[in-house]
């Protein structure tokens, strides 16, 4: 009988004759089905390596059917793609990869260009968490391999050494300001433990930020080293792509090199988003300025709600600075908002100003006729315009610094990657990939920040970056679980998380399936200086058909870290509400307060904590 589709029997020889035609005249054949994405992909490949290839679009020709019968005759394979190479079969899509990865496909298509040696195994584009863990693994398993870290200045002129976010203006200097600020707080509390000091007490801006910056110093330093000993190549160039495997490598100078490699990853991170308002770049700072700045920065606006500008206006507060913060909608979004309502509250009651539902319209410097304007690292005073988002009202008022922290953008624009066809997000500049963290183009992976949908963590871009090097050169197959990752914000008071905000449970679970456990507590140290009783809460979120298990953990503390980071282990192996009951606390710590819980939401009983 015909094949499906098909109304008379088909000229059989002639086929034949035509398929290994076709095979013999092409250098590159795929037969294939426009509508398949494993077709699209095996082009895509192609295309990525700028070989020409036929395609046979077997859905829109007429005798299609007939066709892939004589292929499966031919080849014993049914499906498409079915790909030729200079006449030899090679295989489907997984198969056409796999000669990608091992070489045979370069070898097949007897190209000089394509057989031509690379100089790198591996080039890596960003020095930060994430490149360096992948460049290091990959190094380790054998490979050669270049890393390539570049930073632009700031508008004001700030920059830093080797490392990354993290290490130079992120979680480093971040959380040792924020242990300043908890410095602070100690000093008070003491008093009421006996301790009698008479001297003043006060804070040196200039002391904390030359010892903060002279430990960042060593870290660079030691990366460098680190780099060293695995025989990682490293540059500090700007990395751009200007053919497929290709980049040009630009340093300070201005001096231009060119480099070539099998295989390359994307770890390039994201920069502070500015205003785009008259005086923003010109008056303003980010957290990318503000830890190693030389000057206490005074009366300070923070524009933003970002946990970036909750931690920055938190520690600012800490260390005994009028703080204001200036929010457009609401605190930490993608978070919790019932924590990070409490976030704020407390910071509201230790001292940090919000200005709900306003932003900046214009910031312009103020010129004051007064000596001490003249003195070198004390800041100048700005005078901030907003507007407010729901009706005619304006703010007017003046700080002596503006730090925002609206959010972040990826690195991904100035690179070349539109010359060699890696697809971004248009809308944030961020990289889709699949699984593996392989983009649209087969030799480029990304990892880190620029992910598109994934956790902007360090810990993440490290375990992605090495877990990527082992599957690439060490024969593993392990992917990086972005489930159920921890997080903390270091706030005055800390918030940490793992799983889902209670919103996004109830839009996954619906409200009826879940059972949300909650108890306010206060932390021993407290009780003695007397302070912020029924403040620090605990949360656990429930699903009622999965055995309890948890799915969403909160807490809000002092340590809210260091409490989180134990049980994101627990919760990784299926931490429910009755393991939780089974454990015994440790007395007395605030951690036990899960082991605690007895008091359900929909309850509507009260929490309040009347002791430790």
């Amino acid at each position: 009988p015909p094949p499906p589709g098909q109304t008379q029997l088909p000229d059989w020889d002639g086929l034949k004759l035509r398929v290994r035609t076709l095979i013999a005249s092409h250098r590159v054949m795929i037969f294939s089905k426009s509508y398949c994405p494993y077709c699209n992909k095996v082009k895509e490949l192609f295309r990525s390596m700028r070989v020409e290839y036929y395609a046979l679009e077997l859905d829109v020709t007429a005798d299609g059917p007939s066709i892939q019968q004589v292929l499966a005759e031919l080849t014993n394979q049914r499906t498409v793609p079915n790909v030729f190479v200079n006449g030899t079969h090679i295989g489907g899509c997984d198969s056409t990869y796999q000669a990608y990865h091992d070489g045979s496909l370069q070898k097949l298509l007897g190209d000089s260009k394509d057989t031509e040696p690379y100089d790198y195994d591996l080039i890596v584009i960003g020095g930060g968490s994430g490149g360096l863990a992948c460049s290091k693994e990959a190094a380790a398993l054998g490979k050669k391999v270049m890393v390539l870290d570049y930073v632009v200045p700031t508008p004001l002129g700030t920059s830093w050494g080797l490392g990354g976010t993290c290490v130079n203006v992120g979680c480093i200097p971040k959380k040792l300001m924020h242990q300043a600020a908890l410095l602070g707080q100690a000093l008070q509390d003491s008093r009421k433990y006996g301790w009698q000091y008479e001297e003043q007490v006060k804070h040196n801006w200039e002391i904390m930020v030359e010892a903060i910056q002279n430990y960042i110093g060593s870290l660079n330093w030691g990366y460098r080293v680190s780099l060293r000993e695995k025989s990682v190549t490293y540059l500090n160039s700007y990395g751009e792509f200007i053919e497929p495997h290709k980049i040009k490598a630009t340093n300070r100078k201005g001096q231009v090199t060119y480099h070539t490699a099998e295989t390359f990853v994307l770890a390039t991170g994201e920069r502070p988003r500015y205003l785009g308002i008259p005086g923003d770049k010109e008056y303003c700072i980010t957290s990318d300025d503000l830890f190693s700045l030389p000057y206490c920065p005074g009366k300070t606006l923070v524009v933003g709600a970002s946990y970036v500008a909750l931690e920055c206006a938190g520690f600012l507060a800490g260390l005994g600075l009028d703080v204001t913060v200036m929010v457009r909608s609401i605190l930490l979004r993608g978070f919790d908002q019932e924590m990070a309502e409490r976030v704020g509250a407390h910071m509201e009651t230790h001292g940090v100003k919000f200005i709900r539902k306003f932003v900046p319209v214009i910031l312009r410097l103020q010129i004051f006729i007064q000596v001490e304007q003249l003195e070198e690292g004390m800041p100048g005073r700005l005078k901030v315009t907003a507007k407010s988002t729901e009706g005619p009202e304006i703010f007017e008022e003046e700080y002596n610094t503006v730090l925002i922290a609206i959010g972040r953008d990826a690195c991904t624009r100035n690179i070349g990657l539109e010359t060699i066809g890696v697809k971004i997000n248009e809308k944030n500049g961020k990289v889709p990939v699949n699984d593996e963290e392989q983009t649209n183009v087969p030799y480029v992976y990304a990892i880190g920040d620029i992910l598109d949908g994934k956790l902007e963590l360090t810990p993440v871009a490290i375990q992605a970056g090495k877990l990527l090097a082992r599957r690439l050169y060490g024969g593993s197959s392990t992917k990086c679980d972005y489930i159920n990752v921890p997080t903390t914000v270091f706030t005055p008071l800390e918030y940490g998380s793992c799983g889902l905000a209670e919103e996004r449970a109830i839009e996954e679970f619906g409200k009826q399936n879940l059972e949300v456990y909650h108890s306010l507590f206060w932390p021993l140290e407290w009780t003695v200086p007397g302070r912020d009783n029924n403040t620090c809460y605990a949360k656990i979120i429930c699903s009622k058909h999965d055995n309890n298990r948890v799915i969403g953990f909160h807490v809000l503390g002092p340590n809210a870290g260091e409490v989180t980071q134990g049980f994101a282990a627990a919760i990784k192996c299926g931490l429910t509400k009755e393991l939780l009951d089974e454990t015994i606390g440790i007395h007395p710590t605030c951690g036990e307060v899960f082991t605690t819980m007895d008091i359900t939401k929909s309850s509507g009983q009260d929490i309040t904590q009347r002791g430790c």
